[in-house]
């Protein structure tokens, strides 16, 4: 009991990983993204409306895209099972990415709202907390070390090539 329990646990905590590193990756550069999308006219009106919302109304703005993929998810189930699993893969892969880039521009939006709530401030610096303990604990691991070598070393050479074929 004791060993499924254990490995159980050690599942877990790498699916955990395996989330936050994503959103470590997709948040910034997405959420850079749909900042740039936020200038054009009619989604700068819409940005000030959704800062000016008060604590609760940030808090329902923020769990519509959550709502709002639903749908797009259960597509893709659909097309996994009539014999598309590429199509549903790929519906699931840019509906998480769109997620995302929505997901962290609202939340930079909704932010200063969503800490006036006590509860969501007090929970919010322990998942803060948290979320930066494993992910110094992954990047002081052996096998991201190895990866961020070979990254490098690969990045070396791809400009090898591309200086070789003179292209600046």
């Amino acid at each position: 009991m004791n060993l499924l329990r254990g490995l159980l646990h050690w599942l877990f905590t790498w699916l955990v990983v395996l989330l936050i590193l994503f959103e470590e990756w997709g948040w910034e550069p997405l959420e850079r993204l749909a900042a740039r999308l936020g200038r054009l006219p009619v989604f700068d009106w819409l940005e000030r409306e959704v800062v000016a919302l008060p604590p609760y109304g940030a808090l329902a703005v923020l769990g519509v895209p959550a709502l709002a993929l639903v749908p797009i998810k259960l597509l893709a189930v659909f097309a996994i099972a009539e014999g598309y699993p590429l199509l549903g893969v790929g519906i699931i892969v840019v509906a998480k990415v769109v997620g995302t880039a929505l997901l962290a521009r609202l939340f930079q939006l909704t932010q200063p709202a969503l800490l006036r709530l006590a509860w969501f401030a007090r929970w919010y610096v322990r998942w803060i907390t948290w979320k930066r303990a494993v992910v110094a604990q992954v990047r002081a691991s052996p096998a991201w070390l190895a990866g961020r070598r070979m990254k490098r070393r690969a990045r070396v050479r791809a400009l090898r090539v591309w200086r070789q074929w003179g292209m600046r």
